[in-house]
């Protein structure tokens, strides 16, 4: 069955960047919706880490988008081919759309093995080379509700020399023509989204023209590739990320890939990015911590006077509690508290006072230190029940911000007025 065409409505855009609204028409019927800024549910092989489909669904607020990733599927191709009925059904998904992205956004991936013709992703048996013919073929496989388009994103690194900067953007937009070329071909990708890739690394030329160029191809949505955590200072992200917006159409979604500390997401919305992929959380949980940080900015002010205290003392966990370089997506960040740390085993508090998810309203802090001390595997569901549940509470109340006008409120909350969220010296 043919679907709707994806459609974003806005209806809010603050100072001219940060975008308000609905992305609608998701899914072969249509029938879905996700609201921007928003973020996708993060899986590996379509499922939630730590977490079984029952689980998952006793929490609420669940994007309605499922992203997977070909670094996971690739290896299962012949699998699935002679499964048939399309990944969503092999893997026992229900009531979800589902994008495929082409590489694991929590996972690190090798450079120096792209060609004119092929990319390469990584699963768990190592290297798979990918043609765009062998690309389309996993896309018609997999049978998801949009895909991003194959694409060159190895320049992330801050060394990448302009003239292979030019060629990744080049080869991207060759590829790009490719795909949409035999998906138009192609009747199992009929009523299938395509998002084009923008790339162009820290050249703001190359990222203008590779954006402008996306922009001519009959694409549904754009990914920003190569602006992730770690490859460059988020000054010079937001930079990028504001100029080539101004070349992306405003009824089209961005999703930016990579992207997943709360400080750059507020960055990242700001200079009107819409959507992110929630790898984060799953990050954060693989570190034995907690997310820890606040973000309330509820009008009663007996509230904000104990919110404030419960931050001043975060301020003194997270700063304690060791390498904190930011610069490291697999380092501990500023958001979370390690519960691996002694001082948690006679720490009675739930994670997070006020948190309604299943973890904080029935254990305690020392409870989950010592199920991870003793290696229990319980501790990565709890905490990957309140991570997941705290991130998305996050972008719920970042929505309702950009609403009321309080994302300076938002953002003073979540970074701390004195700096030490983002790691600033004062």
């Amino acid at each position: 069955m043919a679907g709707s065409k994806m459609q974003l409505e806005l209806s809010r855009v603050v100072q001219g960047k940060s975008r308000l609204g609905v992305l609608k028409g998701l899914g072969r019927t249509g029938r879905h919706s996700l609201e921007v800024p928003g973020c996708l549910l993060y899986t590996r092989f379509g499922t939630v880490p730590h977490l079984t489909q029952d689980t998952l669904h006793t929490m609420s607020s669940l994007p309605s988008v499922s992203q997977v990733t070909l670094s996971n599927i690739a290896e299962h191709q012949e699998v699935l081919e002679e499964f048939k009925d399309g990944f969503r059904r092999f893997a026992g998904l229900h009531d979800t759309v589902l994008y495929c992205s082409l590489h694991d956004p929590a996972a690190l991936c090798p450079t120096g093995y792209t060609t004119n013709k092929t990319v390469s992703v990584w699963g768990s048996g190592g290297r798979i080379e990918l043609t765009v013919a062998k690309f389309m073929a996993l896309q018609k496989t997999v049978q998801p509700d949009w895909y991003q388009s194959m694409a060159d994103g190895e320049t992330w690194q801050n060394n990448t020399s302009r003239k292979r900067v030019r060629k990744s953007v080049d080869r991207t937009l060759a590829h790009l023509d490719e795909c949409l070329l035999l998906h138009q071909k192609s009747q199992e990708l009929e009523g299938v989204e395509v998002f084009g890739v923008v790339e162009g690394g820290d050249i703001l030329e190359e990222r203008l023209r590779s954006a402008r160029e996306t922009a001519k191809r009959p694409v549904a949505g754009f990914c920003l590739d190569g602006l992730q955590s770690g490859s460059m200072d988020q000054t010079l992200r937001t930079q990028l990320i504001t100029a080539l917006t101004k070349e992306l159409p405003e009824d089209k979604p961005r999703l930016l890939q990579g992207v997943g500390r709360p400080d750059e997401v507020l960055a990242c919305v700001e200079a009107g990015v819409d959507l992110f992929e929630s790898f984060f959380p799953f990050q954060v949980t693989e570190r034995g911590c907690a997310l820890c940080f606040s973000f309330d900015i509820s009008p009663d002010p007996e509230r904000a006077v104990l919110e404030l205290n419960e931050e001043n003392k975060a301020v003194g966990e997270t700063q304690q509690n060791g390498d904190r370089n930011r610069d490291d997506q697999t380092q501990m960040t500023s958001f979370e508290i390690d519960l691996k740390d002694k001082r948690y085993q006679d720490d009675f508090r739930p994670l997070v006072e006020g948190c309604g998810c299943y973890c904080c309203k029935n254990h305690q802090r020392a409870y989950l230190h010592h199920l991870l001390v003793t290696n229990e595997l319980l501790a990565g569901v709890l905490l990957m029940i309140h991570n997941t549940t705290h991130y998305y509470g996050f972008f719920s109340v970042l929505r309702e911000a950009l609403a009321s006008d309080k994302l300076d409120l938002l953002k003073r909350r979540v970074l701390g007025d004195g700096g030490w969220q983002t790691g600033r010296k004062e």
